[in-house]
Formats: C-alpha cells, sequence, structure tokens
C-alpha cells in the first residue's frame, strides 16, 4: 500500500482556506491546520463589546472551520516576531498598513518550519490567483513560494490549474484533475464549491479579521507612531486602538474616549494604566489620556469629556481626575460646545 501523505493547512477561518483543506481531505490525505496568532486578528472582540454587534458571531473561525472538517489545529502565536512584518515590510503595505506580500510569505515561512518538524509532506493555502491585488497575483505566487523556502511543496488547490504543478502533483500525492482553476475576485466558483460540499455556514472575506487592512484603524496605528516619534506597538495597543472615540488635540497627547457602556466598561480595565477622566456631576462616559499632558492639556481633556456627558448643554460638569499615582482631584469645567472640537482631532 502506497504510503499515506500529510499536509498542513494554512486555516485563517475564511472561506478559501476552508474549501482547499476540504479539497485534499477529498483525496485521502491527512490534513491538520494551522492558525498563526499575529495580534490583529482578534475575532468577535468589538462584536462582544459594541451594542449594534451584538448579534454577530463571537466564534473563533479557525477553531470553528477545523471543527466543521474535523481536523486539528494548531494556533502559534507569533505577535513578538510578526511585529517586524507590520513594522519594516520588504515589500510595503497595500491600500492600509497591511503588508500583505511579506504576512503572506512570513506565515507560509512559518508553516514551512512545522511541515519539517512534524514529518508533513506538504503545504496548502486557500490562495486564488488574481484575488488579493498585492498578495494574490500571478507574479507573486511564485515569489512567496520561492521566498518563504516553501518551493514547490506550496500546493493552491483552488487555482492550481493557473499555475505550474507542484510536487505532490507531479509525484502522485494528489489528483491534479481534481483541483480547481479559480482566479479573480468573484467569489461564485468558491459559492459554488462551497455548496457542493454543502457547506453553508462560513465567514464572509472583505479582508478577513486582520485590523491593518481597516483605513480606521490603520489612521489610528500612524497617528500613534507619529505621535511617539517612532514604529512601534504592544498588544494593549492593538486592542485599544479599536475601541473608542481617539480625539488629538494635540500631538503629545490623545483622548480614548468609550462610546457606549460596553466599551466603557472594557476601559476599566485600562485605568491604572492612564491618567484618566470621569464625569462626576452628569452620566458620562470614561476618558483614558494617553501620552504626556501638561496641566492645561488635562483641563482642555475634562471640557472635551464633557461635551461626550449628559451635561453637554451644561454651563459646568464636574470632572474627576485621577493621574498615575492614583491620586485625584474634582474639576469644574465649561463643556467644549461642538464648533470647538475640530475635525482634525478625530484620529
Amino acid at each position: 500500500m502506497s504510503k499515506q501523505r500529510k499536509a498542513v493547512a494554512l486555516v485563517s477561518g475564511g472561506l478559501d482556506s476552508m474549501l482547499a483543506a476540504k479539497v485534499i481531505l477529498e483525496q485521502g490525505v491527512h490534513v491538520e491546520g494551522i492558525n498563526f496568532y499575529t495580534g490583529f486578528c482578534v475575532e468577535g472582540h468589538t462584536h462582544a463589546i459594541r451594542k449594534r454587534d451584538r448579534e454577530r458571531q463571537k466564534r473563533n473561525n479557525a477553531l470553528w472551520v477545523a471543527e466543521q472538517l474535523g481536523i486539528k489545529l494548531h494556533i502559534i502565536d507569533i505577535s513578538e516576531p510578526y511585529k517586524d512584518v507590520v513594522l519594516n515590510p520588504k515589500y510595503g503595505y497595500g491600500q492600509n498598513l497591511n503588508p500583505c506580500l511579506d504576512c503572506k510569505i512570513f506565515m507560509v515561512d512559518g508553516a514551512r518550519d512545522f511541515m519539517e518538524a512534524e514529518g508533513f509532506d506538504f503545504i496548502i493555502t486557500g490562495e486564488v490567483v488574481g484575488q488579493r491585488p498585492k498578495s494574490q497575483r500571478k507574479d507573486t505566487m511564485p515569489l512567496v513560494a520561492r521566498e518563504s523556502g516553501a518551493n514547490d511543496r506550496l500546493l493552491r488547490p483552488l487555482c492550481a490549474h493557473n499555475l505550474p504543478p507542484t510536487l505532490p502533483e507531479r509525484e502522485g500525492w494528489v489528483d491534479r484533475a481534481a483541483l480547481h482553476g479559480f482566479q479573480g475576485r468573484t467569489r461564485k466558483p468558491q459559492m459554488a464549491l462551497a455548496a457542493h460540499y454543502g457547506i453553508e455556514d462560513y465567514a464572509q472575506p472583505a479582508g478577513g479579521c486582520c485590523f491593518l487592512t481597516d483605513k480606521s484603524y490603520s489612521g489610528k496605528l500612524a497617528d500613534l507612531w507619529g505621535a511617539r516619534g517612532r514604529k512601534d506597538y504592544d498588544l494593549d495597543d492593538i486592542m485599544l486602538l479599536k475601541v473608542g472615540r481617539h480625539i488629538r488635540p494635540d500631538s503629545h497627547f490623545k483622548l480614548i474616549v468609550g462610546r457606549e457602556e460596553g466599551e466603557n466598561n472594557y476601559l476599566e480595565g485600562y485605568r491604572h494604566r492612564f491618567v484618566h477622566l470621569t464625569p462626576v456631576s452628569h452620566p458620562g462616559p470614561l476618558a483614558l489620556v494617553d501620552g504626556i499632558p501638561v496641566e492645561e492639556d488635562l483641563v482642555l481633556a475634562a471640557r472635551i469629556l464633557a461635551r461626550y456627558s449628559q451635561g453637554r448643554t451644561a454651563e459646568q460638569v464636574e470632572v474627576e481626575l485621577t493621574l498615575l499615582d492614583g491620586t485625584s482631584k474634582l474639576l469644574q469645567v465649561a463643556p467644549l460646545k461642538p464648533n470647538e472640537i475640530p475635525d482634525g482631532w478625530h484620529v
């Protein structure tokens, strides 16, 4: 009997990677999934916090896909080494701050390490020629294979007919005729294949779950780098950039103001790390002050916060200011009027 071959599949949680793994499973290959945690894909986070998103699913889609396929999933934390990909992408950024091509190379390289260490034979991805403008072009497909070191052990089952045969195809580990030739940005072939397999529930694409593909989020991250004078971040930065209004009255400080109860509750967990403000005389949100504010900045911050409290039309609002050493004092401030908050302050 011939040896059963083993493939490691990059599982993002989206439909394409799910289908790619399914196509190879159908050929009798043993498949296990691998999912890399970068810190920028935290599914369900804002869905759980914000009221408008409460009805949206809060599952981890990669785990869910593995469960549907009946395969083992290895989740590997690469958040620290991945920082260099985000901060110094060799091939630059996409439309926002998404280093898509460098990211794909990095992840396939990680899958190659896993393949070699664990005795697997080849790697599967859900890539489709022409689907992504930077990382999934016909000219970048060979680049990913070459620079990751995977070479012809990297198989893209959904678009294999548009690419030269890989080692698994040439050696007969998989039947090339049973692979596909999808291309372009249309999702219709994938949806039809999903229907063929009886797959009805799957995550929508639209950039996946990566925060870096989001214009608003990328703008906040770029603002953070500009204010600090260096490109760097930690995990708390990643999470806080996704929550609240970010208002920067000056280059050396900004406010993070909760927009609703769920966000206020989340921001409560960061009170000890930041100077923070809370309305006392009227109901209102919590505001964290990030940066190095001076006394007049804190008075301005209190006036901005008062604007977002239920005392916005009052002559005076009492705001509690708490410093990093835990000491606090009360400030009596006049709320800023809407026209006193320039659009340029909103990050």
